[in-house]
Protein backbone atom coordinates (compact mmCIF):
# COMPACT_ATOMS: atom_id res chain seq x y z
CA UNK A 1 0.00 0.00 0.00
CA UNK A 2 1.07 3.71 -1.17
CA UNK A 3 2.82 5.37 2.26
CA UNK A 4 0.24 8.27 1.65
CA UNK A 5 -2.88 6.08 2.07
CA UNK A 6 -4.36 5.60 4.92
CA UNK A 7 -4.63 1.84 6.52
CA UNK A 8 -8.32 0.62 5.71
CA UNK A 9 -10.25 -2.41 5.61
CA UNK A 10 -12.84 -2.97 3.13
CA UNK A 11 -15.73 -5.29 2.46
CA UNK A 12 -18.13 -5.99 -0.12
CA UNK A 13 -22.22 -5.97 0.95
CA UNK A 14 -22.34 -10.09 1.39
CA UNK A 15 -25.88 -9.68 -0.88
CA UNK A 16 -23.79 -9.00 -3.83
CA UNK A 17 -20.25 -10.35 -2.86
CA UNK A 18 -18.35 -8.33 -4.75
CA UNK A 19 -17.19 -5.01 -4.30
CA UNK A 20 -19.18 -2.97 -7.28
CA UNK A 21 -19.05 0.82 -7.90
CA UNK A 22 -22.97 1.13 -7.95
CA UNK A 23 -22.71 -0.83 -4.46
CA UNK A 24 -23.40 1.81 -2.17
CA UNK A 25 -20.62 2.45 0.59
CA UNK A 26 -20.80 3.14 4.25
CA UNK A 27 -17.49 4.88 5.53
CA UNK A 28 -16.91 5.08 9.27
CA UNK A 29 -14.31 7.25 10.58
CA UNK A 30 -13.33 6.96 14.39
CA UNK A 31 -12.84 9.68 16.91
CA UNK A 32 -9.18 10.52 18.84
CA UNK A 33 -6.95 8.09 20.15
CA UNK A 34 -9.64 5.35 18.10
CA UNK A 35 -8.81 3.24 15.00
CA UNK A 36 -10.38 1.43 12.30
CA UNK A 37 -12.36 -1.16 14.76
CA UNK A 38 -13.89 1.27 17.23
CA UNK A 39 -17.33 1.37 14.77
CA UNK A 40 -17.32 -2.11 13.77
CA UNK A 41 -20.53 -2.92 15.88
CA UNK A 42 -22.13 -0.74 13.96
CA UNK A 43 -20.62 -1.38 10.51
CA UNK A 44 -21.64 -5.24 10.75
CA UNK A 45 -25.31 -3.79 10.88
CA UNK A 46 -25.15 -2.80 7.43
CA UNK A 47 -22.67 -5.29 5.94
CA UNK A 48 -25.58 -7.12 4.49
CA UNK A 49 -26.38 -4.74 1.72
CA UNK A 50 -23.50 -1.64 2.17
CA UNK A 51 -19.87 -2.00 1.79
CA UNK A 52 -18.00 -0.98 4.00
CA UNK A 53 -15.17 1.07 4.56
CA UNK A 54 -13.55 1.55 7.69
CA UNK A 55 -10.45 3.38 7.90
CA UNK A 56 -7.27 4.56 10.65
CA UNK A 57 -6.99 8.53 10.34
CA UNK A 58 -3.43 9.43 10.05
CA UNK A 59 -1.28 9.35 13.49
CA UNK A 60 -3.62 6.67 14.34
CA UNK A 61 -3.73 2.41 14.17
CA UNK A 62 -1.49 1.59 11.47
CA UNK A 63 -1.65 4.67 9.18
CA UNK A 64 1.17 6.93 8.33
CA UNK A 65 2.52 9.00 11.03
CA UNK A 66 2.79 13.27 10.47
CA UNK A 67 3.75 15.89 12.21
CA UNK A 68 0.76 17.77 10.42
CA UNK A 69 -2.78 17.20 11.84
CA UNK A 70 -5.81 19.48 10.91
CA UNK A 71 -8.91 18.47 10.27
CA UNK A 72 -8.19 20.07 5.87
CA UNK A 73 -5.28 17.55 6.48
CA UNK A 74 -7.30 14.53 7.77
CA UNK A 75 -10.06 15.15 5.29
CA UNK A 76 -7.71 14.97 2.42
CA UNK A 77 -6.48 11.66 3.72
CA UNK A 78 -10.01 10.04 2.95
CA UNK A 79 -10.26 12.04 -0.16
CA UNK A 80 -7.73 10.67 -1.43
CA UNK A 81 -8.27 7.26 -0.06
CA UNK A 82 -12.03 6.86 -2.14
CA UNK A 83 -10.37 8.64 -5.30
CA UNK A 84 -7.85 5.72 -5.17
CA UNK A 85 -10.77 2.98 -4.58
CA UNK A 86 -12.33 4.90 -7.48
CA UNK A 87 -15.05 5.70 -5.03
CA UNK A 88 -17.61 8.16 -6.43
CA UNK A 89 -19.83 8.95 -3.35
CA UNK A 90 -20.19 7.53 -0.11
CA UNK A 91 -22.71 8.09 3.31
CA UNK A 92 -20.07 8.88 5.69
CA UNK A 93 -20.19 8.21 9.37
CA UNK A 94 -17.98 9.68 11.60
CA UNK A 95 -17.41 9.59 15.81
CA UNK A 96 -16.57 12.83 17.32
CA UNK A 97 -13.13 13.83 16.06
CA UNK A 98 -13.41 11.95 12.84
CA UNK A 99 -17.22 13.24 12.81
CA UNK A 100 -15.58 16.91 11.92
CA UNK A 101 -13.48 14.97 9.55
CA UNK A 102 -16.31 13.56 7.52
CA UNK A 103 -17.66 17.15 7.64
CA UNK A 104 -14.70 18.99 6.30
CA UNK A 105 -14.64 15.99 3.74
CA UNK A 106 -18.30 16.87 2.76
CA UNK A 107 -16.65 20.52 2.65
CA UNK A 108 -13.73 19.72 0.36
CA UNK A 109 -15.18 17.12 -1.78
CA UNK A 110 -18.73 17.41 -1.97
CA UNK A 111 -18.92 15.30 -4.92
CA UNK A 112 -17.50 12.39 -2.67
CA UNK A 113 -20.18 12.36 -0.09
CA UNK A 114 -23.92 11.26 -0.82
CA UNK A 115 -25.08 11.99 3.03
CA UNK A 116 -23.50 12.20 6.73
CA UNK A 117 -23.87 10.62 10.12
CA UNK A 118 -21.94 12.59 12.58
CA UNK A 119 -22.09 11.14 16.19
CA UNK A 120 -22.33 13.10 19.17
CA UNK A 121 -19.49 16.33 17.95
CA UNK A 122 -20.78 19.79 16.74
CA UNK A 123 -19.09 21.78 14.17
CA UNK A 124 -17.75 24.64 16.67
CA UNK A 125 -14.39 25.03 18.33
CA UNK A 126 -14.21 23.35 21.54
CA UNK A 127 -12.49 26.02 24.17
CA UNK A 128 -11.98 23.71 27.31
CA UNK A 129 -9.48 20.93 27.09
CA UNK A 130 -11.25 17.83 27.81
CA UNK A 131 -8.09 15.37 27.74
CA UNK A 132 -5.51 16.97 30.06
CA UNK A 133 -5.49 13.81 32.91
CA UNK A 134 -5.81 11.31 29.33
CA UNK A 135 -2.85 12.68 28.08
CA UNK A 136 -1.01 12.83 31.11
CA UNK A 137 -2.04 8.99 31.78
CA UNK A 138 -0.36 8.02 28.15
CA UNK A 139 2.90 10.00 28.50
CA UNK A 140 3.41 8.25 32.32
CA UNK A 141 3.13 5.05 30.14
CA UNK A 142 5.85 6.66 27.55
CA UNK A 143 7.74 7.76 29.84
CA UNK A 144 7.70 4.49 32.49
CA UNK A 145 9.25 2.40 29.52
CA UNK A 146 6.30 -0.25 29.98
CA UNK A 147 6.78 -3.32 28.60
CA UNK A 148 3.47 -4.58 28.76
CA UNK A 149 -0.33 -3.78 29.51
CA UNK A 150 -0.23 -5.07 33.24
CA UNK A 151 2.81 -2.49 33.31
CA UNK A 152 0.66 0.24 31.37
CA UNK A 153 -2.66 0.32 33.03
CA UNK A 154 -0.60 0.43 36.58
CA UNK A 155 0.95 3.60 34.87
CA UNK A 156 -2.08 5.56 33.78
CA UNK A 157 -3.75 4.97 36.70
CA UNK A 158 -3.29 7.64 38.84
CA UNK A 159 -4.26 10.00 36.07
CA UNK A 160 -7.16 7.63 34.17
CA UNK A 161 -9.73 7.05 36.49
CA UNK A 162 -12.40 5.58 34.64
CA UNK A 163 -11.32 1.49 33.79
CA UNK A 164 -13.10 1.49 30.66
CA UNK A 165 -11.08 4.53 29.53
CA UNK A 166 -7.92 2.67 30.50
CA UNK A 167 -8.94 -0.20 28.41
CA UNK A 168 -10.11 1.09 25.62
CA UNK A 169 -6.30 3.22 25.50
CA UNK A 170 -4.98 -0.21 26.11
CA UNK A 171 -6.31 -1.40 23.17
CA UNK A 172 -3.78 0.55 21.20
CA UNK A 173 -0.54 -0.02 23.55
CA UNK A 174 2.58 -1.36 21.47
CA UNK A 175 5.96 -1.57 23.42
CA UNK A 176 7.67 -1.70 20.23
CA UNK A 177 6.57 1.64 19.19
CA UNK A 178 8.57 4.88 20.65
CA UNK A 179 5.45 6.18 21.77
CA UNK A 180 4.53 3.03 23.49
CA UNK A 181 1.02 2.85 21.19
CA UNK A 182 -0.27 2.52 18.16
CA UNK A 183 -1.51 6.23 17.76
CA UNK A 184 1.26 9.42 17.22
CA UNK A 185 1.22 10.23 20.91
CA UNK A 186 3.76 13.20 20.77
CA UNK A 187 1.66 14.46 17.64
CA UNK A 188 -2.03 14.29 19.39
CA UNK A 189 -0.66 16.64 22.21
CA UNK A 190 0.92 18.68 19.62
CA UNK A 191 -1.76 19.05 17.78
CA UNK A 192 -4.60 19.05 20.20
CA UNK A 193 -5.55 22.60 19.49
CA UNK A 194 -5.62 21.78 15.77
CA UNK A 195 -8.18 18.84 17.10
CA UNK A 196 -10.29 21.48 19.12
CA UNK A 197 -10.99 23.74 16.61
CA UNK A 198 -12.74 24.49 13.94
CA UNK A 199 -13.76 26.56 10.43
CA UNK A 200 -17.28 27.31 9.52
CA UNK A 201 -18.16 25.11 6.25
CA UNK A 202 -21.69 25.37 3.96
CA UNK A 203 -22.50 22.09 3.54
CA UNK A 204 -25.96 21.05 1.67
CA UNK A 205 -26.55 17.45 2.33
CA UNK A 206 -28.73 15.35 3.99
CA UNK A 207 -27.01 15.07 7.58
CA UNK A 208 -28.17 13.58 10.83
CA UNK A 209 -26.35 14.29 14.12
CA UNK A 210 -26.43 11.85 16.98
CA UNK A 211 -26.31 13.14 20.76
CA UNK A 212 -25.80 11.12 23.25
CA UNK A 213 -28.28 12.52 26.06
CA UNK A 214 -25.85 12.68 28.66
CA UNK A 215 -23.18 13.85 26.47
CA UNK A 216 -22.02 17.73 26.38
CA UNK A 217 -20.24 18.06 22.90
CA UNK A 218 -23.54 19.30 21.36
CA UNK A 219 -26.10 21.69 22.96
CA UNK A 220 -28.68 23.78 22.66
CA UNK A 221 -26.27 26.44 22.04
CA UNK A 222 -25.10 24.59 18.97
CA UNK A 223 -28.36 24.49 17.24
CA UNK A 224 -28.03 27.88 15.07
CA UNK A 225 -24.04 27.37 14.51
CA UNK A 226 -25.23 23.81 13.35
CA UNK A 227 -27.90 25.14 10.76
CA UNK A 228 -25.72 27.80 9.66
CA UNK A 229 -23.44 25.23 8.38
CA UNK A 230 -25.73 22.17 7.68
CA UNK A 231 -28.95 23.50 6.52
CA UNK A 232 -30.25 19.59 6.11
CA UNK A 233 -29.34 18.84 9.78
CA UNK A 234 -31.62 16.66 11.63
CA UNK A 235 -30.75 15.64 15.30
CA UNK A 236 -31.52 12.00 17.30
CA UNK A 237 -31.34 12.05 20.75
CA UNK A 238 -30.40 8.79 22.83
CA UNK A 239 -31.14 8.96 26.01
CA UNK A 240 -29.08 7.74 28.87
CA UNK A 241 -25.84 7.73 26.58
CA UNK A 242 -22.90 9.78 27.20
CA UNK A 243 -20.29 10.66 24.26
CA UNK A 244 -19.62 6.90 23.82
CA UNK A 245 -23.19 6.45 22.23
CA UNK A 246 -22.38 4.11 19.46
CA UNK A 247 -20.56 1.50 22.61
CA UNK A 248 -23.21 2.53 24.64
CA UNK A 249 -26.58 2.38 22.96
CA UNK A 250 -25.36 0.58 19.77
CA UNK A 251 -28.61 -0.79 18.86
CA UNK A 252 -30.31 3.08 18.97
CA UNK A 253 -27.70 3.86 16.94
CA UNK A 254 -28.05 1.57 14.40
CA UNK A 255 -31.97 1.91 14.12
CA UNK A 256 -31.37 5.87 13.54
CA UNK A 257 -29.01 5.27 10.97
CA UNK A 258 -30.94 3.03 9.37
CA UNK A 259 -33.83 5.38 9.00
CA UNK A 260 -31.72 8.00 7.41
CA UNK A 261 -30.97 5.63 4.96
Amino acid sequence: MEQSLLNYKLRPAKNSKNLEKNNRLLVFIHGLFGDLDNLGRIARAFEDDYDILCLDLRNHGRSFHRDEMTFESMATDVKNLLEHLNREQAVVIGHSMGGKVAMKLSDIAPHLVEQLVIIDISPVKYIESRHENTFAGLFAIKNSDSENRVQAQRAMEPYIKDKSVQLFMLKSFDANQPDRFLFNLTALKQNYDNISDWSDVKVNKPTLFIKGALSDYITKEHKQLVLNQFPQAKLFIVSNADHWVHATKPDTVIRAIKRVL
